[in-house]
């Protein structure tokens, strides 16, 4: 007789659950490789997520410049200037706004509450370029910035520290000897990539700044956004090669000035990581085939155990197919279940790490089905010998077989 697909799952179950340990401890494998791949490729996935969210925080198409010491160079390299900022408006293709600031550590005072912290000189579009909004009150017109008034956007660290609870628009605070009013408060950015905090800054207009805090024309660094659209690097090559020309720095000589790309440093710190998720993924695959191998081993034995019985099924009438399938059928159903689990522990292990580092969330569908498949092949793959094996047997021989 034949045995139907009710018939054969049934039988495979039956034979499953009668020795439940031994079907626990062959299916570890398989949960700890699919497990190990979701959540290696959940993390890495996340940590990408989170470095790209920063990026985009930190500004927008963001290419920056600031003075280096040469290479062997016995003295410090010379500021950048204004002139240089407006040098760059003009003579590079591709940047949409260009941002010159420079930046002190002073401490601030307001009443009996003091805070050191950092004090930047900029310009409006320095909001733009690094993506800085003013949650509370405004920020700088044009004309309070040509003119240097004396003015001041703090961020929410600032205002915490001097303020607390208050509102600190319209309140004047002091920096060193000079008196300027708040107008604003930043939204808040929190730590940069960097380990910066964002929120612990003063912003004020680069004139007053130079003016009333450091006593010079000074420009510390240039910020600038490429065209949407537009190469990061491309701009940035041509950047270097401006200020090159416009330093005088000689075609033998090293830079005196560094020029960063964040969305090209930001694409090698991916790649990185998509590189390591990528190994160790298939480091946790190795897991796979070890739990495919405790598969193919449980259903040889399992054939030899049951040698007896595939004997009486084969002598009244079951087809060599059907015992095949059965056997074949208990090792997908092993692997599957296993999958299933592995998937479970997976996603639930890759949460509590990405919790844990406080990182987003990532899960990659297409992973957990590919790591779910893969755990059934498995069971198709080394279950298919020990299968052909009980298949094969001839009823007589197996019947002898105590």
């Amino acid at each position: 007789m034949s045995y139907g697909w009710v018939n054969i799952l049934s039988m495979a179950w039956r034979a499953l659950t009668r020795n439940r340990m031994r079907s626990a401890l062959t299916m570890l494998g398989i949960i700890i490789g699919v497990g190990s791949v979701i959540a290696l490729v959940t993390i890495g996935q996340s940590v990408t997520r989170q470095v790209t969210n920063e990026v985009e925080q930190l500004g927008d198409n963001l290419i920056w410049i600031q003075p280096r010491r040469a290479r062997g160079a016995a003295h410090p390299p010379p500021p950048l200037t204004m002139d240089d900022a407006r040098a760059v408006q003009l003579q590079v293709p591709g940047v949409r706004r260009v941002a010159p600031a420079a930046s002190a550590s002073r401490r601030v005072l307001n009443g009996g509450a003091s805070w050191a912290t950092t004090i930047m000189g900029v310009t409006n579009d320095y909001f733009d370029v690094r993506r800085y909004r003013v949650g509370q009150g405004r920020s700088f017109t044009d004309t309070e910035v040509d003119a240097g008034a004396s003015l001041c956007v703090i961020g929410t660290a600032v205002a915490h520290e001097l303020f607390g609870a208050s509102s600190p628009i319209g309140a004047s605070v002091r920096i060193q000897d000079s008196g300027c009013r708040v107008i604003g408060v930043l939204a808040s950015k929190k730590v940069d990539n960097i380990g910066d905090d964002e929120d612990d800054v003063v912003l004020m207009p680069l004139k007053a700044f130079h003016r009333r805090i450091v006593g010079n024309r000074d420009v510390e660094v240039i910020f600038l956004s490429a065209e949407a659209g537009r190469s990061t690097a491309l701009v940035a090559h041509q950047l270097r090669m401006l200020v090159r020309e416009r330093r005088r720095v000689d075609e033998a000589e090293d830079d005196d000035f560094s020029v960063r790309d964040l969305r090209a440093a930001a694409a090698r710190i991916t790649k990185i990581t998509d590189v390591l998720t990528i190994l160790l993924a298939a480091i946790a695959g190795v897991s796979l085939l070890v739990g495919g191998i405790g598969i193919m081993n449980m259903m040889l034995v399992s054939v030899t155990e049951r040698t007896h019985e595939i004997g009486i099924r084969l002598a009244i009438g079951a087809r060599g197919s059907d015992v095949l399938w059965q056997f074949l059928v208990e090792a997908i159903l092993l692997s599957t279940a296993g999958g299933v689990v592995g998937v479970a522990f997976g996603l639930l292990g890759s949460w509590g790490a990405t919790t844990a580092l406080k990182l987003s969330y990532a899960v990659v569908p297409q992973v957990v089905m590919v790591a779910f498949l893969f755990s059934a092949g498995v069971g198709v793959i080394f279950g298919f010998m020990p299968a052909r094996r009980a298949a094969r047997l001839q009823p007589i021989e197996a019947m002898r077989h105590d």
